[in-house]
């Protein structure tokens, strides 16, 4: 298996959980700060795509970024263009972790949904 992309942010307790995973199941990953380096548009449609298409799941919810400027009422009303736009320019606003690999990925930790998406089953 390649290396994996892991956005990610230090002080983040959901990421530090992955990240320990990751290195209980030996898988090589390459960590990118999501506050300093946020995910690219097409890297956050091939998340979205592994998502079942729910942009919400893609949405740090319980982040001050999203509470602060309204995204809860905001998404009612924005495409997922709109919402892709906003996602890579403010990387807080990310659900965190957020996995890119080979055209697809995963975000947020479950370890259930991340053993099947790494096939470690």
């Amino acid at each position: 298996m390649t290396k994996l992309k892991i956005y990610s942010y230090k002080n983040c307790g959901t990421c530090k959980k992955a990240l320990k995973f990751l290195d209980e199941n030996s898988v090589a990953y390459d960590i990118v700060d999501i506050t300093l380096t946020p995910p690219s548009e097409k890297e956050l449609m091939n998340v979205l795509d592994g998502m079942d298409g729910n942009i919400k799941k893609l949405f740090n919810t319980s982040g001050q970024v999203y509470r602060s400027e309204g995204y809860s009422e905001r998404l009612k009303s924005m495409s997922d263009d709109e919402a892709i736009a906003d996602l890579s320019q403010k990387g807080k606003l990310v659900k965190r972790p957020l996995v890119v690999h080979e055209g697809t990925g995963i975000c947020g930790f479950k370890e259930e949904a991340w053993l099947e998406f790494l096939d470690l089953k």
